[in-house]
């Protein structure tokens, strides 16, 4: 097989891997009304925390997958954590309350750090700097067409089946990418290269990692947007039901706005070589912050009653901000773990979640009903990361070493 064709081959089963995140989240958004009337809610619990609990089950997992991916290689540890996604996908699918739902989706947190952990550090052993930031844009630009037609696929399926026939789902697309990969996909790590997973090795390697001026305030900047973006995720279902009483075409205006990931994901593919990943990531901070600046005082102006077409315009201006930075955040963050790939994707992914969140599930129980509690969000998160990374940025370029013994 040529080789550009077995780079597409590769990118395609990357991006696949690394939306398996995404769908897992964007699928289900249609079946929570349908979940809380099935299983009932008991508070504290609510149906947020069955996109929330999932994220928080994805930063425990991200720690475990990272080091494993550096000590197994990276398809045994992804092959491990799809195991580990299908069993919490089980128990999700068979649950008998929204308990149990929700520990199955803390379950399948856990897993699908295994391939969004050793995916992120496959594409780190055979690319760098403003390479890597290509190739991520070029995975991005991939993966958000399926999260795009995730709503809509699962309302479909929910309509015919009922909401727990998305896990089976779920499960079917877990074992279609774990053959794929086991068939297709080589080991991109050798055992010459490998770090033994020893807590006292991963403790100081970590320590480095954590303490270096050019990483930590990246994974707090990344935490930041991904909680504006998954502030949306978990309060979006209610809020276009709330406020404007859209419920049945939900998936299509998710899909809209999801193009404008999408969109800038495959600018910023092209544009990141001529410009540099720390250029875009800046014009992406303001975007951002201005976006959720022009919302907050909207909100403001139309007393909380913000015009249907104007929360869609500035939405979709936060989005592609939000594009911008997925690719250029991973890879400056990333840049400077060559040695430590593993462990480092992992440390960014589970402190980004941990932060994300926080992040959303705080400012989730200011909902209101309105936009209000998005756009304050959205400003936040854009003012705080632009700080962050600009602080980064001031930190000494060399790269971490690896404690190996």
């Amino acid at each position: 097989m040529p080789a550009p064709t077995r780079f597409r081959e590769r990118i395609a089963l990357y991006a696949l891997l690394t939306s398996l995140t995404s769908v897992s989240i964007d699928a289900l958004l249609p079946g929570l009304r349908a979940i809380g009337v099935d299983l009932g809610i008991s508070p504290p619990l609510s149906t947020q925390h069955v996109i929330s609990l999932f994220i928080l089950g994805m930063a425990f997992g991200e720690l475990l997958f990272g080091p494993l991916s550096d000590a197994l290689g990276r398809k045994k540890a992804l092959i491990l954590g799809l195991c580990v996604y299908a069993a919490g996908t089980v128990v999700a699918m068979l649950a008998g309350s929204l308990e149990m739902v929700i520990v199955g989706r803390f379950l399948q947190g856990v897993g699908v750090s295994g391939p969004k952990i050793a995916t992120r550090a496959m594409i780190r052993d055979q690319f760098e700097g403003d390479a890597m930031a290509r190739v991520m844009s070029f995975m991005f630009t991939l993966f958000i067409l399926v999260p795009m037609l995730a709503p809509a696929l699962a309302q479909a399926i929910i309509a015919a089946a009922g909401w727990r026939s998305v896990f089976m789902f779920y499960l079917v697309m877990a074992g279609v990418l774990g053959l794929w990969l086991t068939l297709r996909q080589p080991e991109t790590l050798p055992p010459e290269r490998r770090i033994a997973f020893r807590p006292r090795l991963l403790l100081r390697n970590g320590h480095r990692i954590l303490t270096n001026r050019r990483v930590a305030p990246l994974i707090l900047a990344t935490g930041l947007v991904f909680g504006a973006q998954l502030l949306y995720l978990s309060t979006a279902a209610d809020l276009f039901f709330d406020a404007y009483g859209i419920a049945d075409t939900f998936p299509l205006y998710f899909a809209l706005l999801a193009t404008g990931i999408g969109l800038a994901s495959f600018l910023n593919s092209r544009m990141v070589q001529r410009f540099g990943m720390d250029a875009m990531a800046r014009a992406g901070f303001l975007g951002l912050t201005l976006s959720g600046f022009a919302m907050l005082l909207a909100v403001l102006a139309f007393g909380g009653h913000l015009p249907f077409t104007v929360l869609l315009a500035l939405t979709y201006a936060a989005f592609f901000a939000i594009g911008i930075l997925f690719g250029n955040l991973n890879a400056m963050a990333m840049r400077s773990l060559a040695q430590v790939a593993g462990l480092g994707a992992s440390l960014i992914a589970s402190g980004s979640s941990l932060v994300a969140t926080g992040f959303a599930v705080t400012l989730g129980r200011f909902y209101d009903g309105t936009p209000l509690a998005l756009a304050c969000g959205l400003l936040i998160a854009g003012v705080l990361s632009l700080i962050l990374s600009a602080f980064a940025a001031s930190g000494p370029a060399e790269p971490v070493a690896a404690v190996s013994a």
